[in-house]
């Protein structure tokens, strides 16, 4: 039985949470023009605990129009990289100040375990240091050819960008795409995702305390259909930074191409985890377990799909299962809580179908069903299915949720056919001792991200992003600032010109 996080029957409950949520356009709180809301629920209960604004067309003009004043009027983008980069640090002290804070809302409106909470709000403000140091430090390319022309690169912000951020971690994912936009210079519009408002309401007060100018951060709540869908087709956004669905990215692609808008999209996953019998199996198991249940299983790089060589096999699943069954489900705010509650009851109505589909598709060795204990609210047991198809539907779909799918394998040809056997392609891990065999199959696996005998731990200098289904383009590092800025190639002639001369007459070109 999947053991109870300690004191289940104690909740708490944070204090001092807003009467209503409100957009937040050109530093002032405001409702939505129409007067427009939609609930917010507690995980935990499924009950409303607060309306939020619910933004239409008209709330995001109003805020493209004040981001667009700031960004054409303004000081931000002129001012020199150090200058902003003072203030993206003192964004990041804030943060890291109230980290305390920022995880208990995190962890009650969103169902996170609170320890894990508690690592995503200083993730947050890791994020803002990051960009902060890297627009300083930036260099552009120059080229010399030696006494005839010298070419550089002048870099520039681009206008007001549209950032349109998932629920699963909301408030980090946020600070990952404000960052580097704001770096860069350019005013921005974010759209939080309706289900986890809460923590986005502080980003306001932030960076007022840290000293933005106002216009520079604009925040508007709002569904998707709506508010998002605003976003995306207003001209007066030239680029969009979206992480969410597949299904999503491609309405947004379709919607922004007769803009012909800038776009990053980090959309699903369906991840392999891939483990040779050469592999540490201690290791492996831990990190596999980790993988694909913190952030109770919703997380766009889980390793939801465990392929396993076969001499190793039967050891790992029941070593596995048995593990599983071992995590600690309980309310969010419990430290001791592994797996806290999914985050609305659509998510967990969608997870709990999956499940019932595993159980005629697969063996079931561990989990699925609700949790004990926890009569109402999103609650999962930590769910395992051995023998998995690879035309599954447990195999072949995201899930978002504690479930994990492990099948067996032979050898390393068939070990790449199933990692590369679904229309996704964001990461994979791979468990082996043979370096040769490690490097090989990582530059063969369809993914955008691929970790050796190592669990998620990402550098942010790196690129971060999908193929094929997964995704368009990749953020992170200098990537980031590429995305955010737009180049201009500057050439200049040093010695004589040398033209081919059309149009001379004949006498001329004696």
């Amino acid at each position: 039985m999947t053991e109870r996080a300690a004191n289940t029957s104690e909740r708490h409950f944070p204090t001092g949470l807003p009467p209503r949520i409100q957009h937040y356009i050109g530093g002032q709180l405001v409702d939505s023009i129409d007067g427009s809301t939609f609930d917010v629920l507690d995980p935990v209960s499924n009950e409303t605990y607060v309306q939020a604004a619910a933004g239409k067309k008209a709330d995001i003009d109003a805020a493209v129009e004040v981001a667009t004043r700031a960004f054409q009027e303004g000081l931000w983008p002129r001012m020199l990289p150090r200058e902003r980069s003072r203030i993206l640090h003192r964004v990041a002290d804030i943060v890291e100040s109230r980290d305390a804070r920022l995880a208990e809302l995190e962890s009650f409106d969103s169902g996170l375990p609170i320890a894990q909470a508690l690592g995503q709000a200083r993730r947050a403000a890791e994020n803002f240091r990051f960009f902060a140091d890297l627009i300083v430090a930036q260099t552009d390319d120059t080229y010399k050819v030696p006494g005839r022309q010298i070419n550089y690169v002048n870099r520039s912000p681009i206008g007001v960008a549209g950032l349109i951020t998932p629920w699963n971690t909301p408030f980090m994912l946020e600070s990952w795409k404000l960052g580097p936009a704001l770096a860069a210079g350019n005013t921005v519009v974010l759209k939080p995702a309706e289900f986890t408002p809460l923590s986005a309401s502080l980003w306001g007060e932030v960076f007022e305390e840290a000293g933005l100018p106002n216009g520079v951060f604009n925040l508007v709540n709002g569904l998707g259909d709506d508010a998002g869908d605003a976003l995306v087709k207003h001209p007066g956004v030239p680029l969009i930074s979206f992480t969410g669905e597949s299904s999503t990215g491609q309405l947004i692609f379709g919607n922004a191409a007769p803009f012909l808008k800038g776009l990053s999209m980090e959309l699903g996953g369906k991840s392999p985890a891939v483990v040779f019998a050469d592999a540490d199996i201690d290791a492996a198991i831990d990190a596999t377990i980790f993988g694909v249940f913190s952030l109770n299983g919703e997380r766009c790089t889980a390793g939801s799909r465990i392929l396993v060589e076969r001499p190793i096999y039967d050891e790992f699943v029941e070593r596995f299962a048995a593990q599983a069954e071992r995590v600690r489900v309980g309310y969010p705010d419990n430290p001791s809580t592994e797996v806290g509650a999914l985050v609305h009851p659509e998510h967990y109505d969608k997870v709990m179908r999956y499940i019932e589909i595993g159980k005629t598709e697969a063996r079931l060795v561990a989990g699925g069903r609700r949790a004990e204990g926890f009569e109402t609210g999103n609650f999962v047991m930590p769910t395992v299915f051995a023998d998995v198809k690879p035309d599954a539907r447990i195999f072949q779909e995201e899930i978002f949720g504690p479930v994990v799918a492990i099948t067996p394998f032979d050898d390393d040809i068939e070990a790449l056919e199933l990692a590369n056997g679904v229309r996704y392609g964001l990461a994979a891990y791979i468990w082996t001792n043979d370096l040769k065999r490690a490097h090989n199959f990582s530059q063969s696996v369809e993914a955008g991200m691929v970790w050796l005998n190592s669990n998620n731990v990402r550098d942010l200098r790196t690129p971060f992003g999908g193929v094929k289904a997964s995704g368009l383009g990749h953020e992170g590092g200098y990537r980031s600032l590429d995305f955010y800025t737009q180049q201009q190639a500057v050439h200049i002639t040093l010695g004589k010109v040398h033209n081919p001369t059309f149009g001379k007459s004949s006498a001329e070109q004696r």
